[in-house]
């Protein structure tokens, strides 16, 4: 695996070269952009947040509010506001110095087990545990896991673990590397380029003919469906919006004003139409969310021509973007 990625490596903004030691700040950040993101949604996020807030002390010392907006469209937004309560924690408890061991990097904000494991690893050159979707593919297919997932995580971690820390592990930093870029490039979920993968001569399910059957999943089942009313404050060229609480969904995203989403039918009232909704779907259900336009102040409002910029996120740019033609 080793002399695969030395000729096969990924070029990534975050990524210093084999000979050069990563720097933390940007394996940690990397690192909490790419939960439950694609690399390539992340590394123009990445680029960006680096040339703004260059150290874990500039970060450390941004308002939140200028924080989430820079992460607007990248989603799952408490990893934001743990992005910067973090850095907030480094600096004043760790004097900005991120600690190597695993154990004491899951006492920081957002960093659990696969980012703490990630981070002493790729960043420190200590042996642990990195365990992706990448990672859990090729493990899956190497071992030929026959259980669906999420039943088979302890099982591909035992198989993994003999590969990550065993006796002679090397270079721990790029082997992780090696195996996220496997998993990434050659080892895809469809059409996995098998015959010039390294580890062809060892995988089960490559020997049985199966490779893309693996890691076994359970049937999809359809997403819940909830519904809600969008407050549509309009006057004299400006638009109402709101900071959404800090632990709800989009916390601390701006955003505009909204009822409470239900999965019960929603009672659509005589000043809601029907046929003016947006759909979107979030990671475990699916919102339909009706504007209804009121033309009255509220406490807090923008021009128009602000609302690009206020960095609203994915749900609520498409209901702007509806409501617009609208006006």
């Amino acid at each position: 695996m080793l002399n695969w990625y030395d000729g096969h490596a990924r070029a990534l903004p975050w990524r210093s070269q084999p000979t050069i030691n990563p720097d933390p700040y940007h394996v940690w950040m990397s690192e909490i952009m790419l939960q439950q993101t694609t690399v390539g949604a992340v590394k123009s996020y990445f680029e960006k947040f680096i040339s703004i807030w260059p150290t874990v002390f500039v970060l450390a010392k941004a308002d939140q509010e200028d924080v989430m907006k820079e992460w607007a469209g990248l989603g799952y937004y408490s990893r934001a506001r743990n992005l910067h309560k973090c850095a907030k924690q480094l600096v004043e408890h760790h004097n900005g110095v991120f600690p190597r061991n695993a154990d004491l990097l899951k006492t920081l904000p957002g960093i659990g087990d696969y980012t703490a494991a990630a981070i002493s690893s790729i960043a420190f050159g200590i042996p642990n545990i990195v365990i992706d979707g990448n990672v859990e593919r090729v493990v899956s297919r190497l071992y030929k896991i026959d259980l669906p997932l999420p039943k088979s995580k302890p099982y591909i971690r035992e198989k993994a673990a003999l590969l990550f820390v065993g006796k002679n592990q090397v270079r721990p930093s790029c082997f992780a590397q090696s195996l996220m870029d496997l998993g990434s490039v050659t080892c895809t979920p469809k059409n996995p380029k098998c015959v010039s993968c390294p580890l062809n001569t060892y995988c089960a399910a490559y020997k049985a003919g199966e490779p893309t059957k693996y890691p076994l999943k359970k049937p999809k089942t359809n997403l819940p469906e909830k519904q809600g009313i969008a407050y549509i404050y309009i006057y004299e060229g400006k638009i109402g919006v709101e900071t959404r609480p800090e632990n709800g969904m989009l916390g601390g995203m701006i955003g505009f004003p909204t009822s409470e989403w239900m999965v019960d039918d929603l009672q659509l009232k005589d000043n809601v139409r029907a046929d003016l909704k947006i759909r979107h779907v979030f990671t475990h259900f699916a919102l339909t969310l009706y504007p209804v336009i009121l033309n009255k102040k509220t406490d807090r409002m923008i021009d128009f021509h602000d609302v690009d910029q206020v960095g609203l996120p994915t749900l609520f740019k498409k209901l702007w973007n509806m409501i617009r033609l609208e006006l």
